[in-house]
């Protein structure tokens, strides 16, 4: 997946309104009826080659090739439709009064912190969905993203590549909620459909 589509999936909301923030964040979708300050979406800007090592350093493992190029080229993580998903990126300050700067979720807490009892070491975990905490890992041995249940790592759906699976959740997810960001059943679970 390339930066640009990334952005123009996100244009989808750009009539609720478009910004930057001042740390680079691109903000689509102002959403009043969820709080004063909140954004349907949020795509956190880049990070450089350091970075991606000290961050690296910090989760105690390599960030699989395809994460990283996602990172370093494309964006340091997202949110989607407030949180609907969320992929994680580096956090480089945990200071809200700055309502100026916006940050991606911490891949350390998801890769460290939050990975299921039977997760194995070629798991990378990356992605959470706000419904129920499901995750989102990257299998370094076939390079497939799999979703699975916030304590389970048993694979419920696959893609066969990050960009495959941006691609569709986003479209799947944009599809719950009508065109002022609103959603149009709050019955129907936000998450994949499992296999």
């Amino acid at each position: 997946m390339e930066k640009n589509e990334l952005e123009n999936l996100l244009m989808r909301f750009s009539h609720l309104g478009v910004t930057r923030s001042e740390n680079g964040a691109l903000l689509t979708g102002k959403a009043p009826h969820i709080a004063e300050y909140a954004w349907l979406n949020i795509m956190y800007p880049c990070i450089t080659e350091a970075e991606v090592c000290d961050l690296e350093k910090r989760l105690g493992c390599a960030i699989p090739e395809v994460y990283r190029d996602f990172l370093m080229n494309v964006a340091n993580g997202f949110d989607i439709m407030n949180c609907t998903l969320a992929l994680h990126g580096c956090r480089a300050s945990y200071d809200r009064s700055d309502l100026d700067s916006w940050y991606p979720f911490s891949l350390e807490d998801i890769q460290k912190y939050e990975r299921p009892k039977n997760s194995s070491p070629e798991m990378f975990f990356f992605g959470t969905y706000e419904y129920d905490g499901s995750k989102l890992y990257l299998n370094t041995l076939d390079n497939k993203v799999y979703y699975c249940s916030p304590y389970d790592a048993t694979p419920l759906k696959s893609w066969n590549s990050l960009s495959d699976m941006i691609t569709a959740e986003i479209e799947r997810i944009f599809a719950l909620f009508d065109a002022d960001g609103h959603c149009i059943s709050e019955d129907v679970p936000t998450t994949p459909v499992a296999l």
